[in-house]
């Protein structure tokens, strides 16, 4: 794949950047800004270039048509705090006040324009929509760049179809997460463990059945547990359990023992009356959950278990929280990996956070993202990487120009 220092000399050039700029936002109060910090560079570097940059972004998940709570409007106004620089921002995506902003931009200007996703064609189901939509894009620029890591999984007109209609190349972040994820499932430096949590197994089983082939630990905490204490024959009361995964999980313990992968499952649970950070709750141990109640957390024990299996690891690979962390009593099981991962990253080993709500987990939970080796900003993308998937976004780039 090109970079950006294979196009030559950008001065006065329109490059549109496709950034991942889906931030969590209460009302227009971004809450977790690190989409933005980590987008910033590329940008920059392209401004100080003399690039005249046109970014586009999508925000959460609008139906092809306007709707003012997924405005970009307070991520332009973050991006020029970030950037230490104005960025102009265009009320409509391909439209005339867009026109006219790219019309206006200057030599190192940055422009960001509206949701990509207030138009149906960006995620439309066929070819001749998605092209429609792309074509219109392209129109305003003369080169594309790819930077947005967290959508390259996406068949989408602003990830795929604009590459094809435009000279292209990787953005930083994109070589950058590609260059990590590389190192997770080429010749791994090992001990080599996965933390695995979240919400529901049936997101995670690809991954995990490819991961058995690579991994030497697989370490599973979050909602996903329960499908897998259910699956070993015991009672979950009314946690999270997938029943239509047990038999295929079944599977999987079974395989991981004949491929000798190690399965560290926790030893203990915090269960509570109802998902409710007042709710009443307790530390039991995984084969006495009462039937009445749900798990909302590994627990204490299983938290130091999980560290002592993580200690001597040379990579480790963390995607999904270990419990419902956004309440503070069921926050320390995912606290407890984070500073797990911490730890072992001060001994030189390669840490990667896979993204979504494990970075939020840790931002959240006072961590810095310097504590670790990388937290990806793209949690789908880097579970379908894992997973052996192909990436839309990424083989595109590997074509020749068509411009």
């Amino acid at each position: 794949m090109k970079t950006t220092g294979d196009l030559g000399d950008l001065r006065g050039k329109r490059v549109l950047v496709r950034s991942d700029l889906n931030v969590p936002l209460d009302g227009t109060t971004i809450t977790d800004d690190g989409r933005i910090r980590a987008s910033a560079p590329t940008i920059a570097a392209l401004s100080e270039q003399g690039a005249r940059v046109i970014v586009c972004a999508h925000l959460g998940r609008p139906k092809g048509a306007p709707e003012a709570k997924y405005s970009l409007a307070p991520v332009a106004t973050r991006l020029g705090e970030v950037l230490g620089r104005p960025v102009a921002f265009a009320g409509d995506t391909v439209g005339p006040e867009a026109q006219a902003a790219v019309a206006a931009l200057d030599d190192g200007d940055v422009l960001l324009l509206e949701n990509l996703r207030f138009n149906a064609g960006e995620t439309g189901k066929s070819d001749e929509e998605r092209a429609e939509f792309a074509g219109a894009l392209a129109s305003m620029a003369d080169v594309f760049v790819s930077d947005g890591f967290g959508v390259v999984h996406r068949k989408q007109a602003s990830v795929y179809d604009v590459a094809r209609l435009l000279p292209h190349a990787t953005g930083g972040l994109v070589a950058t997460e590609v260059d990590v994820l590389r190192r997770l499932t080429k010749d791994p430096e090992r001990p080599y463990a996965v933390v695995l949590g979240g919400a529901k197994v049936s997101d995670k089983l690809g991954v995990i059945g490819n991961l058995l082939g690579t991994a030497d630990r697989l370490l599973i905490g979050g909602g996903m547990v329960f499908t897998f204490l259910a699956a070993m024959g015991l009672e979950v009361g009314k946690s999270l359990l997938e029943a239509d995964q047990v038999d295929t999980v079944k599977g999987y313990l079974e395989r991981a023992e004949k491929e000798g992968v190690e399965i560290v499952l926790p030893v203990d649970i915090v269960a509570a009356d109802a998902f409710s950070a007042d709710a009443p709750h307790d530390v039991v141990a995984v084969d006495a959950i009462p039937a009445d109640r749900m798990g909302l957390d590994i627990g204490p024990e299983s938290g130091r278990l999980f560290a002592e299996r993580l200690a001597d690891c040379r990579t480790v690979f963390w995607n999904g929280p270990m419990g419902a962390f956004e309440m503070a009593p069921f926050a320390a099981g995912t606290k407890a990996v984070a500073q797990a991962l911490v730890d072992v990253t001060r001994t030189g080993a390669l840490t990667v956070v896979g993204g979504g709500d494990s970075a939020a987990a840790v931002r959240q939970l006072g961590f810095a993202d310097s504590d670790f080796g990388h937290i990806s900003t793209g949690g789908g993308a880097s579970l379908e990487y894992l997973e052996g998937k192909e990436l839309p976004g990424l083989t595109v780039l590997d074509e020749e120009d068509h411009a």
